[in-house]
Formats: C-alpha cells, structure tokens, sequence
C-alpha cells in the first residue's frame, strides 16, 4: 500500500484529468506515526471483549484505520486535483475576459466605422439626387432658353425682313417716279420668268411669267400642283426628293393637300361617325315572323361582332300599333341609321309607305339598303306594293339596293337577311377588307397601322363629334363675326403671343364660338393644321390631361406621316409634348392651331400645362377657353376675348329661329315679356336663350302656352331652367313607369364615367321598347338635356349634368346607389367573359369611385380589362387605378404574372392559345413602357413561343413579338441584336402582307430609328423615305384615317357645282375633284376631271394662263403615276410640262434622257416668247448644268454666257438671277482651270448678293425650286410662317 509521499515526488507534474492545464505538483504534507502507537491506541480505544484472542481484535482496527488512511489519502488527493482545476479556469477566465474585452472594443470601432459609411452613402445618395435635379432643371432651362432665342431670332429675321421688304418698296417707286414715264420693272410683281408682260423702257414690252396672281383663296388642286420658286440656277443639281403622290409633287404639298381635304370637308351625316351600327327594319304584319326570327336568332351574333370591333349595335323598329305616333322619331332614326332593311310580302301600310319613301327614295346613297321580298305561288303583290316598288327601283339608278328575293321559311328568310347584313356591316360600315375577316384580324390590322403608337379611337370619335355638333348648332353664327374677327386679328399678331384667352360665364357660347371659327379658318387657310380638343364634363375621360396631350401628339405624328417614337409613360407625354411640337412644326408649310375648349374642367390644369407658358413656336398658336369665375390666377394675364351677353336683337333672333322651325308663333305680349326678361346677364347667354326658345316651343304637349311662358320667365339662371325643363320633360310622359325610367336612365349617365349607350338601357331596363326610348331620347335632345356623342348617352352641357345632380339624386349623395347598378350590371357582363371596351372604361372607375379597392383589383386582374385599357392608349388610367389600390410596379407585375400563369393552365385549342400569346404580348408591351425591361422579356418571349408552336414561325404575329423584342434590345442598347429581330419581323411581314404594307413601314421606321442611334444618318434617311411613301400609299389606298366615304362625299357635292356654267370656280372646282379621284386611287376618273378642267380653262381663262399650266403639270404628274406618255399640248405652259418631266428623269439618275427634254423645252420657249426673254435664259441654264453633269463643259459655257447676256439685258445688271449665273459660270471657269476668271466672275456675283437681299423676304422664292421657273399661288396668310 505505501505512503502518501510515495505517489507523488516533488517536482512531478500531474495530469488534470478533467481537461485542465497541467502544472507543477505541489509537496503534500502527511504525518506518518510509528506502529506500536498505533497499535497501542487502538488497543486502548476499544472495548473489552471478553474471550477475544489478542490478535483477532488488533488485526480489524488495523484493517479499519489503512481503509480510513487510504480514503483520506484520495479525498486529499481530490481537494488538491479541483484546486488546481480552479486555479486554472480562473486564470481561463481571466484571458476570455481580456479577449472579450478586445473583441467589443473592435466590434465598437466596426460599428462606428459602419455608420460613419452609411452617413457617407447617404450624402452621396443626396447629393446625386440634387445633381439629377440640378441637370433636369438645366435641361428645361437650356431647352427654354433655346426656343426663346430661337424665337427671337425668327422674329428679328422677320423683322428684318419686313424692313428690307419696305425698303424695296420705295426704291422701286422712287425709281418709277424719276424715271418720268418709264416704268422699271418692280420685283414685287413677279417672282417667276413665264407669262407676265411688264415694260422695261418707254415704248418696249417684253413677256414675263408670274406665278398666278389669284385673288381667291388657293384651290384645293393648288396644292397638289408643285409650288416651285427661284434659289438660283447653281442650286439645280440638288433637287427635292420624290416623297409624294405624284412623281413631282413634294411631301409638303402632298401634306397640305390630305390636311385640307380631311378639313375642309362638308360635315357628313351623322351615320358616318357614329359608334353605333343602327339597322332600321321597316316590316309588315306578312314578314313580322322573319323579323322576329332576326332578332331573336341572328341578331345577337351582329351584335357581338359589332362590339368585339369597338362599336354598338341596335335593331331599330317601329310596331305598326306606334308607327303612326311617332312620325318625327321615325325620319329622325331613319336620318341617323346605318343600313336600312325592308322587309315586305303583298301588301303595305301607310306607314311602311312612308319610311321607304324616306329612306329607300328620297336617299338611296345616303346608307346600304336591303330589300327583301317573300314570294308565294298565289300572292301577288297588291297595287301600293307595286307602286312602291317602282319608285324603289326608279331611284335606285346605281343599282346600289341589295335584294333578296325568298319563297322559302320565315327561318331560311331571316338567314338570308342576317348574311347579307353581316356582309354590308363588315364590307361598308367597319371598312373590313373581306367579308370573312374576323374581328381578330381587323383589330391586328388597325394595330399596324398606328405602330407602337396606342391611342383610342374613339376619344377621336367623340372629338370630332362634339366639333360637328357645336358647328351645326342653330346658334353657331349668332353674333359671332365680332369676335371673330378679333380673333383673326389675335391669331395673326407678330410672335412670340402667349395663349389667347376666350372667356365667358356658363353657356356663353365658347364651345360655339370656337367651332364657327375653325370652321372658317380651315376653309380660308387649308395649309394650317388645327388640333382642337372639346373637354367634357369633370372626371370624364376626355378631361384627363395626358390623353389630350397624347392625343395632339398623336394627331402631329399622323400629318407627317410618322408613328414611332412616342413614348407611353405619362410624365414623359406631358415633358417631351413641347420638344414634339418645335420639332414637327419647323417641317410644316403651314402654321399649326391648338385649341382647346373649356380647359378649366382639367383638373390640375395649371400642373400638367405647363407647356402653355413656355415659349412656342413661331408658327404655333394656342387658343384655350375657360370659365370666367373658374379661371387660374396666372392665365388672366394673357391677352383675352370675354364673351359680352348677347344683345335684344339677337335674343329675338334666337327666340324667332326657333319658333319658325316647328311654326309657332309668339303674340306681341309674350316678346316684349321675353324681352324685358333676358337682359340680367345669367338670362342673356347662348344657352338659356336657346334652351328657354325650345322649352316655349314644346311646352304645347304638356302646358297652356300662357302659363307655360309664365313659368318660364321665373327662373333667373340657367339651372333653375334646366331643372323645370325636367319637370316639363316629366310631366309630358303618359305613364309613372315612363317617368320612372326616364329618371333612372338620366341618373345613370349622371353616375356613369362617360355616359351609357342606348343598348346599355334597353338591357338594364328589359320592359322598354326603342320607339319609347327614341321618343324620350328625341325630347331630351331638343331641350339641350342629353346628345348621342361616340354612341354614348350624355349631357349636353355641364349645366344638365349638375341639374340632373340636384334634381334627381339630392346633389349626388344618391348616386352611390346608381353606380352599384352599372357596377353589377358590367361585373356580370364580365363574367359571361364580354369584356368589350365599355366595360374596361366603365367598371375599374365605378370601383374606384365607390372606394372598393378589393374588387377594383380583382377587375384589373382579369387580364383581357388590362388588355383593352392598354391596347386602347388608357396608359396612365390603368397606372392610376393600380397605384390607387396600393401596389408600386414590382408588385403589380407579380400579380399579372401569376393571374397570366393561372390562365394559362386553362388554355387548350388554337383560339385560346393565340389569345394568350396576345396578353403575353401586352403584358411585355406594358411592363417595357413602364422600365421594367428585363421582366418585360419573359413574356414577350413567350409570347413568340406560343404563336411559333400554336401558329406558324412565318406567321404574321411573330413579326409582331420579334418587333416588340427588339425594342427591349434597343433599351438595353443591343442594337445588334435588335437589328436581327427588326428585319427577320420585316422579312415575315413582307412575305405576308407584300412589300408595301403599314407593318413594313413600321419596321422600316424602327430600323432608321436603330440606325439613327448608331449615327448611320444615311441609311436611316433611306429607310425612313420608303416608309413615308408606303405610308402615303396606304393611306389613299384606305383613305387616310377616315375612310373613302368622306372623299366620296366630298367629290359628289363638288361635281354638284360643276354642272353650270363654264367659269374658272368651275374649273378650279373640278380640278380638285381630280386630285380627290387621285386619292381615292381612281386614276381614270382623275384624268377625266383634271382634262376637263383643263379645257374649261383654256376656254375660259386662254391657254397661256398661269391656272392653265397647273392643269398640264397635274395631269403630267398622273400620266408620270400610270406610267403613260405624258399629256402634250402645243402651248408655252408645255415647256414648264416637259421641265418637270426632265427633272423627274435627273432625279432617276437618266441624264441622257433628261437632256433632250430640256432642249425641246428650250425651243418651245424661244419659239413662244422669242430668244431674249428671261424665260428662254432660265432654259438655257437648265440645260446648261444637265450638260455639266454629263461633263459636257464645252456645250455648258455657250449656254451659260448666252444666259447672262439675256438676263444682263432684260432684268439689268445687278438683277440676282444674274448673279447666279455669274455663280455657275465661276463655277465652270474654276472646273476648267481659268481660276482667275472664275475669282472676278465670283467677286462681281457676291456684289449684286450683298446689294440685293430683298429676296429673302415675303414675295421671294421657296426653297424648293431647283430652277428658275417659279409657280405659286398668293392667298391668304393670316400667320407668319416659320423661317427654313
């Protein structure tokens, strides 16, 4: 066992068992006692045991105390053991709290480090912010300072102009006066070298040519001819580029002359513009089971056909029962429909009689007519059947009525009517190519046709509708021509002019005013583009601000012929608007009008225009009408026309035009009453004189003319009128159902976004018939209460709407009520999957104004809503209902994409997958405009997928996703990339469409954009020409936007005036109806007209006048179109004829064909007006550059010299024409070495320059000539024109 001393020496290490350090063993003291004591204690120590042996007892105390030692020696051993682990854990503890300590102090400078960083990123985070500001704000204050000095330049130039222009004025009557009888030839008389005779000295005449001095404004055909003047002979190698119709007619002219035909149009019959198909089906109780058939059967698919396209659809008929009741709502609707159908077996009614005089006789071009007659063995027709059909057949000398001749069922009958009007709505009304075309496709095509550009044709509609309706106004003229007249004057003040102001007090008759005077002004300025705007009532979607911005840029990219680079964010519209309108209107001939009416309606006007007061161009004006008492602080300081009251005499004039319509009669009492009244300034507007004259007029249905006139007078202001109008309305109708009706349908408008349309109210209300609606409708009208604009039901004025508002739904707190009506009737439209562009406008609004973010989001996440909004150009109304709900553009993308991923799994057959590649597409479009490029190509490559495997890899619509795909790569800038998409989508579309096609045009137009960007100007330039010429080829072939009908139109009320006598309206007449035959493509007809005009002209005017030369260069261009030899006649104007011809060969690159042209156009010259006149000069140096060209120098300095020589004797010496030539010929002298001849020839050319710098002024040439032969005509001008 061994002592203690013997387990550990000194100096020994011991292990720590427990994971402790090691160190130094410490000496253990032990007390070691001797034996015998130990025994002898232990002997002492216990008990006496009585018969123990002394051994037995000894050896267990022995074995007791070594147990005891040993365990003592272990517990020794243990302390010792955990004191060391103690000591040595402590000094653990001691290092991890100096580690510790450490590790926080760095943790504290690596936090203080941090924050000093992120103080650093926030500063620099701020200070890029302010210098983003900063370079915005210089950049709008560069661009301002840029249009001010601009504008200031131009009206210096002008300016000086005008000085110089004096200047020469008085010399040339200070010459005449010492000239004492001899009258020197005055520039401002000619600007051109063909047939005009002027003396040159006392007693000697010479011929000279000027351009024709019309006093008249200039005819339509004026614009078509080539409006060349003089730049000078050495500028004859660089001519104008062949961008128009005819083979020399410039883009400019071409521009001019759509701009006028679309403008000075007669206003069309309302059938035309209208958004509703209306089929007027006139029957008999022999035929009432076909049409009951059509209706119920067959109708409904014309319908759904009709909206699927963006327009309505109603079946209009008259029950035999009501016909005769409702006589004037019969003519009306007849006048207002779209296809007329008759149906008719043996027999007829006097009422039947009556409208198919109107509609079928009186009218057969006015709309298509369907004729249809059932035949049965025994039932011939009876004797006012046949006679009716006579007449029929008589007027229909065309062969125009479609008749279909039945002896079958009711059932096969009403087929056959529904295939024949299918066709005609398809063919004649929506202006499809084919009639198998479905509406996919006919939306697809209008798509290419305004390229990226997405806009609503039917905001158009309804402007061009609000137009029409405000000149056709009874009152449009009345008192008027002051105002009128100043505006004229406003308009043609010296720029810069800040808008011109037109203000008055509700129903001043501003909207009226405006219209009268674009009516005018486009018919005596046909060169000036106006874009007008009518503003509607607040909240409408014609008060969104960046829609009629959007809009006038939309209508500028259209006039030249350009539809790319738009771009669709709404800032961005309401920012680049001015730069778009500088820029395009520096390419116009002309000067360019915005007008927009009641510009107070928008809300936060002042914020988004902005542009008004920035400087404008100098061919720009802006007219913007406002409220009075709603006028913005800042605009009253622009120059203003206020509305004054009307005066007696033209409130009687009112009263008096309205009482003879319907011939009723006021007795003297009443007028003086009348007049007395209307003298307060609310009783002496426009609108309450007009709307108290018809209020007089029908009051006879439901008053005493006595009491009624009474009544009348009580009311002080317009809206108290308006209000008893609606009592008067009321109590007119038979029934308290009617009454009932009438106030539900006016409260829906009332409630609605932009009116309800009449198939709208015949589903909300299935108990009413159209001849009662017609009939409320046609009394609501003629009370100024509600119109029919865009197919739509709304209020005339906004003082209905507000009447409408107080009478009917308590100031508007019921009209939460009338919305939750529209909001479920469009929800279940929603539902059974129509989703047509009224629910679109309609439903995501109602839900915004009833503050129910939930569904409103629910709505927008029907992916074919989104769809029509966008497609529709409702860019920033889709943007505004999503921000509206809470969700920014990350967020609102997710959700497209899921509710996208959701439909796709139920997509299955070729329709729907192409309908899904079609909200790919958009979602891509949609997501690109908003800057999220790199989620936008998802979809748009999956779109491309779909259609590749769905469609065909050739197929027309994967031009579309290559297109849309390349425009991502060009906002990343990989414009090689979209280079490779751009023309592999050009290369589809030409396979489908054909080379000259509005879709290649758009990839031709993508491509110089491309290319432009990579600063490869002349390729772009080159793409860009052949895009406008596809565009221009388009557009006659489709007649521009409107269609051929209003050119048709147009021609048949011009050829009404040329049945008369020969005069040389009539000729200038008839050639316009040859330019309008041109673009309607019917070139045989435009020979026709044009050769008629000619010989009219010769006969009347004698064929050396200047009008006579138009008609030669117009019937030479069309010749030069058909490819024909051109039309020759033995007079002096051939020479100006056979010039163009040989300018058309130079442009082609054939010199040697030019050449002879110009030489026989030479000698036609000499032989008219002899060798010495300036004429034959102008000859001789057009073909002296053709002979330059051709290196034939030795032919060209003969030509050149005899040149000089005739303008030296004939305009003197320092005339400019013959310091050009001295030009040329330096020119030539420096080409063959005679440097010295060539410097003095210079010097001398440069002297008469400086001397003479009057031809830069008003009576000096354009810059489109490229000769000396000059035509042009004068009219009138009314705006300064922007200098070139």
């Amino acid at each position: 066992m061994g002592t203690a001393s013997s387990l550990v020496s000194p100096g020994e290490v011991i292990e720590d068992g427990y994971g402790g350090e090691g160190g130094e063993a410490c000496e253990i003291p032990v007390e070691v006692k001797p034996k015998a004591r130990l025994l002898r204690s232990s002997f002492r120590r216990g008990p006496r045991v009585i018969g123990a042996s002394f051994k037995s007892t000894g050896s267990v105390d022995l074995e007791y105390a070594a147990e005891y030692e040993r365990l003592r020696k272990e517990y020794e051993i243990f302390r010792v053991s955990k004191n060391n682990e103690i000591t040595s854990m402590q000094k653990k503890e001691a290092k991890l709290d100096e580690e510790n300590k450490r590790l926080r102090a760095e943790l504290q400078a690596l936090q203080k480090t941090y924050q000093k960083i992120l103080r650093e990123k926030e500063s620099a985070l701020e200070a890029k912010y302010q210098a983003m500001e900063r370079a915005a704000t210089f950049e709008h204050d560069r661009d301002k300072v840029k249009r001010q000095f601009k504008i200031f330049r131009e009206t210096k130039e002008k300016e000086i102009q005008d000085l110089l222009r004096a200047k020469r004025d008085l010399e040339a009557k200070l010459q005449q006066l010492q000239a004492q009888g001899i009258q020197v030839y005055d520039l401002n008389d000619s600007d051109s070298d063909d047939n005009q005779t002027t003396v040159t000295a006392a007693g000697t005449q010479c011929d000279y040519w000027t351009g024709g001095v019309l006093g008249s404004e200039p005819s339509m055909g004026s614009m078509m001819q080539l409006q060349q003047t003089f730049r000078g002979p050495e500028f004859a190698n660089s001519l104008i580029d062949v961008e128009g119709p005819f083979a020399n007619v410039s883009r400019d002219d071409w521009d001019a002359a759509v701009a006028s035909l679309l403008q000075v149009s007669p206003h069309v019959p309302q059938a035309l513009w209208s958004n509703t198909v209306r089929c007027y089906l006139i029957f008999t109780q022999e035929t009432k089971a076909e049409l009951d058939i059509f209706i119920k059967k067959h109708s409904p698919g014309l319908r759904r056909m009709c909206e699927g396209l963006g327009h309505f659809y109603l079946n209009v008929c008259f029950p035999e029962e009501s016909a005769a009741s409702c006589a004037v709502e019969r003519r009306q609707e007849i006048e207002r429909s779209s296809v007329c159908v008759l149906l008719i077996k043996s027999t007829v009614t006097s009422s039947v009689v009556e409208d198919c005089e109107e509609a079928f006789v009186k009218n057969p071009d006015g709309h298509p007519l369907v004729l249809y007659l059932r035949t049965e063995e025994g039932h011939s027709l009876t004797g006012p059947a046949r006679q009716m059909l006579e007449r029929v057949n008589a007027a229909d000398k065309a062969a125009k009525v479609k008749v279909v001749d039945h002896s079958g069922s009711a059932e096969e009958g009403a087929e056959l009517i529904y295939v024949q009007l299918e066709k005609i709505v398809k063919q004649e009304l929506l202006g499809l190519e084919g009639a198998d075309a479905d509406s996919k496709d006919s939306e697809e095509g209008r798509e290419e046709d305004s390229g990226d550009v997405l806009w609503d044709l039917h905001d158009e509609q309804e402007q061009i509708e609000s137009y029409q309706q405000a000149c056709s106004s009874s009152t449009s003229q009345l008192g008027f021509q002051k105002y009128i007249d100043r505006l004229n004057d406003m308009i043609a003040a010296p720029p810069p002019t800040p808008p011109l102001l037109v203000s008055g007090g509700p129903g001043s008759g501003k909207s009226l005013l405006l219209s009268k005077w674009i009516e005018l002004q486009q018919k005596q300025t046909p060169n000036t583009l106006f874009l007008y705007h009518f503003v509607g009532r607040p909240l409408s979607t014609s008060s969104e601000p960046v829609l009629i911005i959007k809009r006038h840029t939309v209508k500028l990219l259209q006039h030249f012929w350009s539809m790319s680079g738009l771009s669709m964010e709404p800032s961005k519209i309401l920012e680049e608007f001015p730069r778009w309108l500088e820029r395009l209107s520096s390419r116009h001939q002309g000067n360019i009008i915005i007008i927009i009416d009641s510009i107070d309606q928008i809300q936060q006007a002042e914020r988004h225009m902005k542009w008004l007061i920035d400087p404008l161009p100098v061919n720009v004006r802006v007219v913007v009408s406002v409220n009075v008492e709603t006028c913005p602080q800042a605009w009253r300081l622009w120059p203003t026309l206020h509305l004054d009251p009307l005066s007696p005499r033209d409130v009687r004039s009112v009263v008096n035009a309205e009482c003879q319509s319907i011939d009723f009669k006021l007795t003297k009492d009443q007028e003086k009453k009348l007049e007395r009244h209307c003298r307060s300034a609310s009783t002496c507007n426009a609108l309450y004189v007009t709307l108290l004259a018809r209020m007089i007029t029908s009051s006879g249905l439901c008053w005493s003319q006595e009491k009624s006139v009474d009544q009348f007078l009580q009311c002080q202001d317009t809206m108290s009128l308006y209000r008893l109008a609606l009592k008067m309305t009321l109590s007119s109708l038979s029934t308290d159902r009617e009454r009932h009706i009438m106030r539900e349908i006016l409260c829906l408008v009332c409630a609605s976004h932009n009116g309800v349309s009449e198939s709208e109210v015949l589903d909300l209300f299935p108990e009413l018939h159209l001849p009662v609606l017609s009939s409320l409708l046609y009394r609501l009208n003629r009370l100024c209460v509600v119109t029919l604009r865009c197919g739509l039901i709304r209020f005339q004025h906004l003082q209905a709407w507000e009447a409408v508002r107080l009478e009917f739904l308590g100031g508007g707190s019921s009209s939460a009520t009338y919305r939750e009506k529209l909001i479920h009737y469009f929800s279940q439209q929603l539902s059974q999957d129509r989703v047509t562009w009224r629910v679109a406008d309609e439903l995501p609004w109602l839900l915004q104004q009833q503050e129910d973010r939930t569904k409103l989001q629910l709505s927008l996440l029907n992916l074919f809503v989104s769809q029509n909004l966008y497609k529709r150009g409702h860019f920033s109304e889709l943007l505004a209902y999503w921000q509206y709900v809470g969700k920014d553009k990350s967020s609102m993308a997710s959700e497209y994409f899921d509710s996208l991923k959701h439909y796709e799994k139920s997509c299955e057959g070729e329709d729907s997958m192409t309908k899904l590649a079609n909200l790919y597409e958009t979602l891509g479009r949609f997501l690109k405009d908003l800057g999220l490029a790199s989620q936008a190509v998802g979809p748009l490559q999956r779109s491309l997928e779909i259609r590749e495997t769905a469609l065909d890899p050739d197929h027309p619509s994967v031009a579309r996703s290559l297109h849309q795909l390349a425009g991502v790569y060009v906002q990343w800038k990989k414009y090689g990339n979209a280079e490779q998409l751009y023309k592999q989508a050009m290369e589809i579309s030409e396979n489908a469409y054909g080379a000259e096609h509005a879709s290649v045009a758009r990839e031709l137009e993508s491509l110089a954009m491309l290319y432009q960007k990579q600063n490869k100007y002349e390729q772009a330039e080159k793409l860009r020409k052949r895009s406008v010429k596809i565009r221009q080829k388009t557009a006659r072939q489709k007649g521009h936007m409107y269609g051929f009908t209003l050119l048709r139109r147009r021609a048949l009320q011009l050829e009404e005036l040329t049945l008369g006598k020969d005069t040389a309206d009539s000729a200038k007449t008839l050639n316009e109806l040859g330019v309008l035959y041109y673009l309607q493509n019917n070139l045989d007809a435009a020979k026709v007209f044009l050769s008629r005009s000619l010989e009219m002209r010769q006969r009347v005017l004698g064929p050396e006048h200047p009008d006579c030369a138009q008609s030669l260069n117009n019937l030479a261009a069309l010749h030069t179109e058909r490819r024909e030899k051109p039309y020759l006649r033995t007079t002096p104007s051939l020479a100006y004829t056979l010039k163009h011809l040989a300018m058309l060969y130079k442009r082609r690159g054939k010199l040697e064909k030019a050449a002879p042209l110009y030489e026989l156009s030479l000698d036609i010259r000499e032989k008219s007006f002899g060798p010495k006149h300036p004429s034959v000069a102008t000859a001789l140096v057009n073909l002296a550059v053709i002979y330059c060209q051709l290196k034939k120098h030795s032919d060209a300095l003969p030509l050149y010299k005899r040149a000089l020589k005739v303008y030296e004797d004939t305009l003197g010496r320092s005339h400019p024409r013959v310091g050009e030539t001295l030009k040329n010929l330096a020119v030539l002298s420096y080409e063959e070495g005679d440097f010295e001849n060539a410097a003095e020839l210079y010097k001398r050319a440069m002297e008469i320059k400086e001397a003479e710098p009057s031809l830069v002024c008003g009576n000096a040439p354009s810059r489109h000539s490229s000769s000396g032969d000059t035509f042009s005509l004068r009219g009138p001008a009314p705006l300064p024109q922007a200098p070139r």
